[in-house]
């Protein structure tokens, strides 16, 4: 850690590609494993042998899997607590999936079993050639498929409806659509402030991107990555400011409203997790702060917000919001030697917890106690209690965008979406 009063304790190991987790109460995990179908429940620090479920997933490619959890309490003191899953489900013919889905279950009241599952949205999965079939208006293509359910983040009821009319039309999956033009996004979370949604974005070989995720966001894929022309490499710079950077991006007659990322890398490092540490548990200095994780270089980055919470406060090399080589983004690195930072999550404690792929589960704590640790946690604008689910469904097909997300290997960097967060 780079703030000498902070340490890292480990809480678990011995997971397997874990992907993502959510809380059940205080030292009470479940996290996903990405290729066994197990949904585990770490508790007290042990990991137990028995999964709440074991479900039969796609995984000849690694962005594949068990992908996503969010939990939701029940509506009243005694209806059961809801779990909702996102994965890749298998086909009939090896290396194929026949889509991807979120499930609402049920977690039985002693929290050893998710039963009576119900399927919410059904949303398609790539083929081996993934390329091949993602030329449609989700990713900017003008005369391309209508929105079919890539590229995108999702927005539905915890019964899986639509929420209104939808910003992008009535009918089904365009009524879902709450973004699109995304790439490769494996972290999304809300301000605790705001209750503005932001998000992470992969860029093939250049151009990951920090969003602030406004109703009928468009991301500008596959027309723009970063702030640079998209291609095999870096275009010119036509991204940077909030207009239609190519001119003829898919706006579908105005509602849908490009914005230039609040913070952009130009060498990649595939971000994944965001997470809003909404406690003071760290210190008062890091409350309401933003966290992102990575693939390439095992580290956590730090940001504050401005105080209008409609950007990053960025200095230095920095303040044009560009990190255009690896030692610029040291500038906002706060720790390092995670390995591939897979989910953040702050516990019912205010610690900031941190899932990675090789299969640890850490948490950071103060090194000795502060003043004022009595786990001030923000008013939650984004609590499990409300009645809808936002996911974000990249490019690929391959997972949902809600409060996690897992790497594997995508291009030159290791990635896998998947997370469900919970909205207002």
């Amino acid at each position: 850690m780079n703030d000498p009063n902070l340490k890292v304790e480990v809480v678990a190991k011995g997971l397997q590609i874990p992907t993502s987790m959510a809380f059940l109460g205080p030292d009470n995990i479940l996290v996903l494993e990405k290729n066994t179908g197990n949904v585990l429940r770490v508790l007290n620090g042990e990991i137990l042998k028995t999964p709440l479920l074991h479900v039969n997933v796609a995984t000849p490619f690694i962005e594949w899997g068990l992908l996503g959890i969010a939990v939701s309490k029940g509506s009243n003191a005694i209806a059961p607590r809801s779990v909702f899953l996102y994965y890749t489900k298998p086909g009939g013919a090896s290396g194929f999936a026949s889509g991807n889905g979120l499930y609402r279950y049920e977690l039985t009241t002693d929290n050893t079993q998710l039963i009576n599952p119900k399927l919410l949205l059904d949303l398609p999965a790539n083929t081996p050639n993934p390329q091949a079939s993602h030329q449609g208006q989700a990713q900017n293509v003008e005369k391309g498929r209508p929105l079919d359910g890539t590229s995108g983040i999702l927005r539905v009821t915890q019964d899986g409806e639509p929420v209104g009319n939808g910003i992008f039309g009535g009918s089904a999956p365009a009524n879902a659509y709450y973004a699109y033009g995304i790439r490769n996004s494996f972290g999304i979370d809300f301000d605790p402030v705001t209750g503005k949604l932001w998000d992470t974005e992969n860029g093939p070989t250049f151009g990951d991107e920090i969003n602030l995720v406004n109703p009928g966001f468009n991301s500008g894929w596959s027309q723009v990555m970063g702030i640079w022309k998209a291609g095999p490499s870096p275009g010119p710079v036509i991204g940077d400011v909030n207009s239609n950077p190519a001119k003829n991006l898919v706006s579908f007659g105005g509602d849908g409203i490009y914005r230039a990322p609040e913070f952009t890398w130009l060498p990649t490092i595939g971000p994944t997790a965001l997470k809003f540490l909404d406690s003071a548990q760290l210190g008062t200095q890091y409350q309401n702060d933003m966290f992102v994780g990575d693939v390439n270089t095992g580290s956590l980055y730090h940001f504050k917000l401005n105080q209008q919470r409609d950007g990053l406060a960025l200095t230095g090399a920095l303040a044009d919001k560009v990190a255009n080589t690896q030692q610029e983004s040291q500038q906002v690195v706060f720790g390092q030697g995670f390995g591939t930072i897979t989910d953040l999550q702050v516990g019912p404690d205010g610690y900031l917890y941190v899932l990675t792929f090789g299969g640890a589960l850490y948490r950071i704590v103060p090194l000795h106690p502060i003043s004022n640790n009595s786990i001030e946690k923000a008013p939650s604008t984004s609590s499990t209690d409300n009645n809808n689910i936002k996911a974000s469904h990249h490019h690929h097909n391959k997972s949902l965008t809600t409060t996690s997300s897992s790497p594997a290997s995508n291009n030159n960097h290791k990635s896998v979406p998947g997370i469900l967060e919970p909205v207002n």
